[in-house]
């Protein structure tokens, strides 16, 4: 049977997850676009490998629709939204 762990123990556990989440956030603010560009680059020619093709082209019916609706209530226009190809 697994022991409990202590009061003492769960805090400095969620200290050490507080300070990891921190260091994350900055380390992911502070990659440049480029670098950030490059990831997903490479995670899109990875989508056959992963098997992830069904997955995406089951998502691309509602993305396409999220970007119809925000058309719809932004008057048609897209200048501010960017377009979603």
């Amino acid at each position: 049977m697994k022991r409990l762990i202590t009061r003492r123990e769960a805090r400095t556990f969620k200290a050490r997850w507080v300070a990891l989440h921190a260091a994350e956030i900055k380390e992911l603010r502070s990659t440049p676009i480029e670098r950030k560009l490059r990831q997903l680059a490479a995670l899109m020619s990875s989508v056959d490998a992963l098997g992830w093709t069904k997955a995406l082209a089951a998502e691309e019916t509602l993305v396409r629709q999220r970007w119809n609706r925000l058309r719809r209530v932004s008057g048609g226009s897209t200048s501010a939204l960017g377009s979603p190809s």
